[in-house]
């Protein structure tokens, strides 16, 4: 009998010692709501300076602002758009990231129409640029980058606002890239970017064959990445 009560009570001893210990591991949540609010008067404040001295500053802040919202909510990344397939099968922000190219490429297209028909210049022609091996080359080593830093300048900027330290460095060298970058551009542009040729599919193609193209594409696409998803649950 005593054995009994003993390891009842060494059994109750020991749940007790593991209530207390997850007791004292679970720390009490800081109260953030005062320091919200804060942060709150102060962007409308800075916004409202803005205005003061520029109704477009103000724009751009409130625009930039709800941007980066959004980025932080859906987790939006470039990076990750082209990195989760290979990694963990997962394709939903791919066909996130195809979806916006659909939608912005029918808002684009029907801009540059909408002046074409009117007989005014298109809207960012100057955007459209020589494609050559060095455009491949380029964009292999801009995706390299992108994974080992863990992000793209969206992802990137996005997570520096929450405080990854590792991001800030990304951020850093971000910028001294782009510096540097600016800095020879002349350069390339001169002797690596014109030497290949500017493709304007409307010229191409006419204008509803472009659309139709394009669709078609980022179509295909889509339908390969939702099909790449189901086969890596199939062999999970």
């Amino acid at each position: 009998m005593s054995d009994v009560n003993s390891s009842a009570a060494s059994s109750s001893g020991g749940s007790s010692i593991r209530r207390s210990s997850r007791t004292r591991s679970r720390k009490k949540k800081k109260n953030q709501l005062p320091i919200g609010v804060t942060l709150f008067v102060l962007v409308v404040a800075f916004g409202i300076y803005l205005g003061t001295r520029n109704e477009q500053l103000a724009v751009f802040w409130v625009t930039g602002l709800a941007f980066g919202y959004i980025l932080q909510r859906t987790r939006f990344c470039f990076t990750a758009a082209m990195r989760d397939p290979y990694l963990t099968g997962g394709t939903n922000l791919t066909k996130a990231v195809l979806t916006a190219f659909a939608i912005t490429s029918i808002g684009f297209i029907a801009i540059k129409y909408g002046a074409y028909a009117k007989g005014l210049p298109i809207p960012g022609q100057s955007y459209i640029v020589p494609v050559s091996l060095a455009t491949a080359i380029g964009a292999f080593i801009f995706g390299v980058g992108m994974v080992i830093s863990g992000g793209c300048a969206s992802g990137t900027l996005m997570r520096v606002g929450e405080g990854f330290t590792m991001q800030l460095l990304s951020l850093f060298f971000f910028v001294v890239g782009s510096l540097w970058g600016a800095h020879d551009f002349g350069w390339w542009k001169l002797n690596v970017i014109l030497s290949g040729k500017a493709v304007f599919l409307p010229d191409v193609f006419g204008w509803m064959g472009a659309v139709v193209i394009q669709l078609l594409i980022i179509a295909l696409l889509w339908i390969a990445a939702d099909k790449w998803a189901n086969r890596k649950e199939k062999e999970a």
